[in-house]
């Protein structure tokens, strides 16, 4: 995980300083900071008001890697996951487990001193595995019948005019010390990002989060100790213009959030498994994942081991990766390695990038109920849905450069709307269109790095409005979310 910041997008990184100009004429506000937030919610009245991680940070922890040959178990390993329910106070400025979160301070350093970041060299191993038996799996259960699609017209609808953005401040830090939420306190969610959320039944908003750290953290990155993957939270809140409250997340121990999608934490092999997206059917929840190789590569792009489908039976507690609902990354330049999946009508609707923050953006659909079928998806191509050719095949709706992609469907206006980083324009834009396959809008920026720099993410809150729309973002500097608050003309 912490290769991540070699890997981090080259034009994000260097955001600092850079002059972003902007085509439409619209004014974009100066973040304001987190306001004070609802009654019982934080930031606390004993607690500094948040403040954004400079561009010089107090630690910088430098991976020095080393090659290692050495032998892999397939399958990996599996351990049952434990999960527990927690009563925490409902005043989350209440620290529920001082015995576990208390940290006094860390003894001043000569660098820090003088004022300078300490550098931290973390010598880390680079594996070329060596594929030996593993565990007795457990038998996999049959595979989905298999299906031919029909192929069926799809032209493009007229592009829409470019969303006029009047207005975008920040609003709250969700995550993190001092944030509306303690996750800190309440769950040892130090420092995390993404933010990717979905209704998961009437009422109630999921959010998954990527790789989280606890105790010992220190940005820029997730630096420090209790590596997770992933971890999710539930939020009740439909008051969004001060933040989203978290109810409660999915956890193993005492204030102690789980992680959902287990990696192998072997760089060069499995590093990491980062969700993407989510959205739920019934009672059934599914979450898309990329699997991720390692971060060790060019600027803007990383490499993975395949995209796929996880789905939960039981309220998100715990997830099982389907082993047939997979997208492999042949040569490492496959389409649908990082998708956004929205349910819509009779469909869920895919749409896909390359494992990059610079490719294009393709898109397939399936039917709701053979989600986890991959021969029952058709794929956008040339104005039609076909099964012919395969993923590989589908035609770009939108061109890159494209990361973190975040679709969900306006059902107040019948828009369909789009964010992502385009690294390009060095900022999270916005795009609207009548149909998924386009054609989409000329894109609107909503946040740039001249505000905050390192910038990605911008996950949009399925309960925006059309002409409110809230995102979640996450920084390299800080490495938590904050939601921001854009209005939309």
């Amino acid at each position: 995980m912490q290769k991540r910041i070699l890997a981090a997008l080259l034009s994000v990184a260097l955001g600092t300083g850079v002059i972003v100009s902007s085509n439409d004429g619209d004014a974009h506000a100066e973040p304001t900071g987190a306001p004070t937030g609802v009654t019982g919610s934080g930031p606390c009245s004993t607690d500094p008001k948040p403040v954004h991680v400079g561009p010089i940070p107090k630690t910088l922890e430098m991976p020095i890697q080393y090659p290692v040959i050495s032998p892999v178990p397939y399958p990996a390993p599996t351990t049952a996951p434990v999960r527990i329910q927690t009563d925490l106070p409902a005043d989350p400025c209440t620290d529920p487990c001082p015995d576990l979160t208390d940290e006094g301070p860390a003894p001043q350093s000569l660098a820090g001193l003088l004022g300078l970041p300490e550098l931290i060299l973390k010598p880390q191993p680079f594996v070329f595995g060596i594929p030996v038996p593993g565990q007795q799996p457990d038998p996999l259960p049959s595979p989905p019948a298999q299906v031919t699609p029909a192929v069926d017209p799809a032209p493009r609808s007229p592009a829409r005019a470019t969303p006029r953005v009047r207005e975008v401040v920040e609003i709250s830090k969700q995550t993190g010390a001092h944030s509306i939420n303690r996750t800190d306190k309440r769950w040892q969610v130090y420092g995390t990002d993404l933010g990717i959320m979905w209704e998961s039944k009437p009422g109630e908003i999921a959010t998954a989060f990527g790789d989280t750290v606890g105790r010992g953290f220190h940005p820029p990155g997730g630096m420090g100790g209790d590596w997770r993957s992933n971890v999710l939270a539930f939020s009740t809140d439909r008051e969004l213009s001060d933040g989203v409250s978290y109810d409660s997340m999915v956890t193993d121990s005492r204030c102690h959030a789980a992680e959902l999608l287990s990696s192998r934490k072997i760089d060069n092999v499995e590093i990491t498994t980062i969700p993407t997206s989510g959205f739920a059917i019934g009672d059934r929840q599914y979450m898309s994942y990329m699997s991720m190789r390692t971060w060790s590569s060019l600027p803007g792009t990383f490499f993975t081991n395949h995209g796929g489908i996880a789905y939960s039976d039981d309220h998100g507690q715990t997830w099982t990766k389907d082993p047939f609902a997979k997208w492999d990354n042949i040569f490492g330049l496959s389409k649908f390695q990082v998708s956004a999946m929205v349910p819509q009508g009779d469909y869920v609707y895919m749409f896909g990038t390359p494992p990059t923050r610079l490719g294009d953006v393709g898109l397939a659909r399936v039917p709701k109920d053979q989600v986890l079928n991959t021969s029952a998806y058709q794929y956008w191509s040339n104005d039609s849905w076909t099964p012919v050719g395969g993923f590989e095949a589908a035609s770009p709706v939108v061109t890159g450069p494209v990361g973190e992609l975040s679709v969900r469907y306006d059902s107040s206006r019948n828009v369909w709307q789009m964010s992502y980083l385009d690294t390009s324009r060095l900022g999270i834009v916005l795009r609207e269109s009548d149909s998924p396959q386009g054609l989409w809008s000329e894109p609107a920026q909503l946040v740039s790095v001249t505000q905050y720099p390192q910038l990605y993410g911008g996950f949009i809150h399925p309960w925006s409005t059309g002409e409110d729309l809230y995102l979640n973002i996450s920084t390299w500097n800080d490495y938590n979310v904050y939601m921001m608050g854009a209005k939309i003309g």
